[in-house]
């Protein structure tokens, strides 16, 4: 009886004692889950902390500063510029900050880029030496180099042209001289050569003279001619000149103007040429320019048919051409009129 009482107490202090273990067990269980758990939110939190990112900050205004303060506000801000150069169009504000992108007041995060536009100075600083050049080319030379500039910072005045042994719009002076400094805009005065125009042409004559015959003559010579004509009559021989101005003696000056009458054949369907002026309108020059008239045929494609000096104004051509040919007349290698031939 004793032993079987001794036998159910050790089962019994065992069956608690196992009790005991699995309780602390669980408890132990929960105890490190916990604390996983505690440790998970830590650091979920710390990331977060870290990954907000630094702290937004306010863009300074730079604009119009010099460029050595303007990255002092950026450094003083945390803020990294990313520098571009450009011309300016006032003398004097090389390094100046001309713009700025994002503008002052915006709210950025700290360690952002601010695009600064910083200026390079003027494209031209000082008057060059203008003398010798074509006054065209010197034209052309400005308005591409001041090219989209609200304010160029040299403007060409009309200049002032006189008979000269160089050629025609070649410039002999100029006002300012070489090396002025430009501090502001400056207006350039030029004294341009009107051409060795200082001797005259004698007048010649050209009664009988063909289409080819006037074409040549307009080549060489420093008359502008005026073309007219009109439908041949029986006595007259169809397809030359008949008639001239009369100028009073031998010589006139160059490039003055003369009347010349042609005498064309009257049109009919089935001639396979054409006779007529080409005619058109252009600008008025202080002296002769380049010109020439193309050609263009089915038969022979496009050559030149005349090329010669004129003062602009009223430029007429006689010509004789297939049907369907096209002329086209160049200024200065720039096309400005052209015609069918029909």
């Amino acid at each position: 009886m004793e032993l079987k009482n001794k036998i159910k107490l050790s089962r019994f202090s065992f069956h608690s004692f196992m009790e005991k273990l699995q309780t602390s067990t669980l408890a132990l269980v929960l105890t490190v889950i916990s604390a996983i758990i505690l440790m998970a939110c830590a650091c979920l939190a710390v990331f977060f902390i870290h990954v907000r990112g630094p702290e937004e900050v306010m863009v300074p205004e730079v604009k119009g500063k010099a460029l050595t303060d303007a990255l002092i506000e950026m450094q003083n801000k945390e803020l990294y510029p990313k520098i571009t150069l450009r011309y300016s169009e006032n003398p004097g504000d090389e390094g100046t900050i001309l713009d700025q992108s994002p503008s002052a007041g915006s709210i950025v995060k700290g360690y952002s880029r601010v695009s600064l536009v910083v200026s390079r100075g003027v494209i031209v600083d000082k008057v060059e030496d203008y003398i010798g050049m074509n006054y065209d080319e010197l034209k052309l030379k400005l308005q591409t180099l001041f090219a989209g500039s609200v304010k160029p910072l040299i403007i060409l005045a009309d200049p002032e042209y006189k008979a000269d042994v160089s050629d025609a719009g070649t410039i002999l002076e100029q006002d300012p001289p070489e090396g002025t400094e430009i501090s502001e805009p400056v207006t350039l005065k030029l004294v341009v050569s009107r051409g060795p125009n200082f001797d005259n042409t004698r007048v010649p004559f050209l009664k009988g003279s063909s289409v080819n015959d006037m074409l040549q003559t307009i080549s060489r010579s420093r008359i502008i001619f005026d073309f007219d004509s009109h439908t041949a009559a029986s006595s007259e021989k169809a397809g030359t000149v008949v008639a001239q101005e009369e100028f009073e003696g031998e010589f006139i000056k160059n490039y003055t103007r003369m009347t010349v009458e042609f005498a064309f054949p009257a049109k009919d369907a089935k001639d396979s040429e054409v006779y007529g002026i080409f005619r058109s309108e252009v600008t008025d020059y202080p002296y002769p320019v380049p010109m020439r008239v193309d050609v263009t045929t089915e038969e022979e494609g496009t050559y030149t048919l005349l090329s010669f000096n004129h003062t602009g104004g009223k430029v007429s051509i006689p010509y004789k051409l297939p049907k369907n040919s096209s002329l086209t007349l160049y200024v200065v290698d720039k096309a400005v009129n052209k015609l069918s031939v029909h």
